[in-house]
């Protein structure tokens, strides 16, 4: 069955990023796009100054940008306090959403007689759920999933295929999981000895917070002793790790293949530019940004944004800045 066509007017839309039409409020529009991809159907937004450029050749209907931009085009605007805002809260309008409401045990499902299950809840095909797990209404679980066990699945979270929860994991109401990631696994942890390595085995748990988004492929792990923590509103982009018992404070936004080590304790509004890491045991306070492809290795106690990266250069002048950077240290 197709999917019913979704449309809004121009003000409609307004209202809800509470911004102010230059043009005809009566437009219908019935996608969102990039400036470059867009229809006449289509609502575009300018957040970066350089796609400025593709303004004259855009076909969208109407365009949302800042309150002071002045833009030379016949197009009509939408003018609010923050165009990338506006442009998440309304990409949300044209989301298929999944059903939560229709009960859909799959008779492949593996369900261990000790789960407690919602009657709204979603499973799909060989999903395995083994002892004293608790399902609360609204949560879908992807195909090939595994729920191990003592795990709490709060009211509408959504995980998504070939997924597990290894064990003692709490995912908060509202929080989504994608495909492939491995929630709960041991952490890293050996005691070295004559003989080789003894494992510590990871007796403490994992808890996410509400509202949390954990990417594709990320690896979160329980804790050793306690337990690891991921806040309310935290973001994950994929192929992120987060060793056992760190803390990673709320609405923290994190880029891909970045890491955390074990034990760092992290404030809240952390932002994570893409393969950049933390070392263990440190303590990061709150608002710090952190440049693509940098190395946190001791305790940050004041708000701002740290970077340790290098541009890349042609081999020859590399050679020439690393020589130089040597000697001055």
């Amino acid at each position: 069955m197709s999917q019913k066509k979704i449309s809004f007017t121009l003000k409609e839309l307004s209202k809800i990023i509470d911004a102010k039409i230059t043009g005809d409020e009566n437009i219908i529009i019935s996608n969102i796009a990039t400036i470059q991809d867009a229809n006449k159907e289509s609502i575009t937004f300018l957040a970066n100054k350089k796609y400025a450029k593709f303004i004259t050749s855009c076909s969208a209907s109407a365009l949302i940008v800042h309150t002071e931009d002045k833009v030379d085009s016949d197009i009509t605007l939408l003018k609010c306090s923050d165009p990338y805002l506006a442009y998440a809260k309304i990409s949300s309008l044209f989301a298929i959403k999944k059903n939560m409401n229709n009960s859909f045990i799959h008779k492949s499902a593996d369900i261990s007689t000790s789960s407690k299950i919602s009657e709204l809840v979603t499973i799909s095909a060989n999903v395995i759920i083994e002892e004293n797990v608790i399902i609360e209404d609204g949560v879908f679980i992807g195909p090939n999933c595994f729920i191990g066990s003592n795990c709490h699945l709060k009211k509408n979270s959504i995980i998504n295929a070939n997924s597990s929860f290894i064990k003692d994991v709490s995912l908060g109401a509202s929080s989504i999981v994608h495909s492939g990631s491995v929630i709960g696994g041991d952490g890293f942890g050996y005691a070295p000895s004559e003989h080789g390595y003894e494992k510590i085995e990871q007796l403490g748990g994992l808890i996410i917070g509400n509202n949390v988004e954990i990417g594709a492929g990320c690896t979160i792990d329980r804790g050793a002793l306690g337990n690891t923590e991921i806040h309310d509103g935290v973001k994950l982009d994929n192929q992120v790790h987060i060793a056992h018992n760190v803390i990673l404070g709320k609405n923290s936004a994190i880029a891909a293949s970045c890491a955390i080590a074990g034990s760092s304790v992290i404030g809240k509004n952390l932002q994570m530019g893409g393969l950049s890491g933390i070392l263990g045991h440190l303590s990061i306070c709150d608002d710090v940004q952190i440049g693509a492809h940098t190395l946190v290795t001791k305790d940050i106690t004041k708000a701002g944004n740290y970077v340790g990266i290098m541009p890349s250069q042609e081999y020859k002048d590399w050679t020439k800045s690393s020589i130089f950077i040597k000697n001055r240290g």
